[in-house]
């Protein structure tokens, strides 16, 4: 779609706010061409692209406040935005807005290993918190599959939660504190490194607020010593259905694995395929992680396969190496990008009850079959975070469409079954028109009243998470 070029006025105030910024940022810290722009026209749902009016990529709290200062003072919105691995438009900008990086700020602040913290800045990326701290003998536990390069600031912003969730819970879980800059510049500290602050809880309500808050750009997170062993046992089953079945019977015989893992015929043999990971040939196939000592590994895996063996297996593996160990689990944390290589995805996240997994698999099926559009899943089952991958043909007119509509069922499925939108990947632009589904106008205008508190003119990544035309009626109040 061709944009109307800009106006005098538009081009004039344009001017106006990038003098400013320039007065406050050395050269290399703000991208105002179109090509440096392009880079930051959207994020990891890459269907929906705009290029911003410009991009700023401050190296501490303060730059961040006195970019934030410039935009409320002009009314220009701003886009936070961490490594930009968001799969639901979260840091997708808008051609009026400025783009706040935080990826220059990844500097590991303090770390207190008697006291279990380490603060950080929040560009630093997920994986480098283990790995700064790993030699001491701890970890940082969420762990989302894109690790590797997503933000702590995005972790924050979408509350994320990664494979072993089941067992150390998301991003809000493992949080102490946070500093944040508000709209206007303002910059505020919540939590710190102990269990709880007093007062409102408010740093609950900053986790999973996808950046319609403040920026965060520091993090005070909990470690943990890291576990004697761990071992994973592969199972392979004939129908999604069962493998959802042998979840259910695992979660409800009271075993708490670290990790519950599920993954479909096609996503096992694009993993396979890429990660050599020595997948069985099956219909569906779980991953199930323990750790603790050597006995007590041995004494939850045998009850995990027991288990399993009352649902007929079609291959049932244990691990017997570090190395096998590794190869499991790089096949599983390639997945996304292992799919990416052969075809056009859109990504889903909705949570439901484990003991919702069979129906739900088998609703998919069907939707699949009705909407002519092959799905592949792979999602943490123990915790029930579903992510359906409906794969599509982005260069065939219409398709986009019958996949988002496809999309929008399983999440209305979900929402069902007494489920939810998101676990972890946020509303963003990709469920805003959604959350009427599951929340009612009364929800709604309470989640945007806190808005209104911390970012009353609604600048702060405007059109996201609420539907747009309420959106629109509370910036032009």
């Amino acid at each position: 779609m061709e944009m109307p070029e800009p106006n005098g006025a538009v081009l004039a105030k344009r001017a106006q706010v990038l003098a400013r910024l320039r007065e406050v940022l050395p050269q290399e810290a703000l991208i105002t061409d179109e090509t440096g722009c392009r880079a930051y026209e959207c994020d990891a749902l890459t269907a929906y692209r705009c290029i911003p009016m410009a991009v700023a990529l401050p190296s501490c709290t303060e730059d961040v406040a006195e970019i934030l200062r410039i935009c409320h003072d002009e009314g220009v919105p701003v886009v936070p935005r961490g490594s930009g691995t968001s799969l639901a438009g979260g840091a997708l900008p808008s051609a009026d807005s400025v783009v706040i990086g935080v990826a220059r700020l990844r500097d590991v602040l303090e770390v207190n290993t008697q006291d279990r913290y380490v603060r950080v800045q929040a560009g630093i990326t997920n994986l480098a918190v283990t790995a700064h701290i790993e030699g001491d003998g701890f970890f940082y536990a969420p762990d989302p599959s894109s690790q590797l390069a997503c933000a702590i600031s995005g972790n924050i912003a979408m509350n994320s939660g990664g494979a072993h969730c089941l067992k150390y819970g998301v991003t809000t879980n493992n949080l102490l504190g946070v500093t944040m800059v508000l709209m206007d510049g303002t910059i505020m500290t919540l939590g710190g490194p102990y269990l709880d602050a007093g007062g409102l809880d408010l740093l609950g309500v900053v986790c999973g607020s996808e950046g319609q808050l403040g920026i965060v750009t520091e993090a005070t997170l909990k470690i943990l010593p890291k576990p004697e062993g761990a071992r994973p046992v592969l199972m392979g089953f004939d129908s999604n259905e069962v493998a959802g079945a042998c979840v259910s019977d695992i979660i409800k015989a009271g075993i708490l694995p670290v990790a519950i893992e599920f993954m479909d015929r096609p996503c096992i043999r694009a993993c396979e395929d890429f990660a050599k990971a020595g997948y069985p040939d099956c219909e569906a196939l779980l991953i199930v992680e323990v750790e603790g000592s050597p006995r007590e590994i041995d004494e939850q895996l045998a009850r995990i396969k027991d288990i399993a063996q009352r649902h007929a297996p079609i291959e049932l593996r244990e691990s017997a190496s570090a190395e096998e160990s590794a190869r499991i689990w790089l096949g599983r944390k390639s997945a996304f990008g292992a799919m990416g290589q052969i075809n056009d995805y859109m990504c889903l996240d909705g949570t439901i009850p484990v003991s919702s997994l069979p129906l739900v698999l088998r609703r998919i099926g069907e939707m699949s079959r009705d909407y002519g559009l092959d799905v592949a899943n792979v999602f943490h089952a123990g915790d029930g975070n579903m992510h359906p991958l409906i794969l599509f043909d982005a260069n065939k007119p219409g398709d986009l469409e019958r996949c988002e509509a496809f999309g929008a069922d399983i999440l209305k499925l979900c929402v069902e079954v007494g489920g939810c939108l998101t676990g972890e990947h946020g509303v963003g632009i990709e469920k805003r028109d959604l959350m009427g589904v599951q929340y009612t106008a009364a929800d709604m205008e309470a989640q945007m009243r806190i808005k209104d508190v911390f970012d009353a003119r609604w600048l702060m990544n405007a059109a996201k998470v609420f539907p747009l035309a309420a959106s629109a009626t509370r910036r032009a109040a």
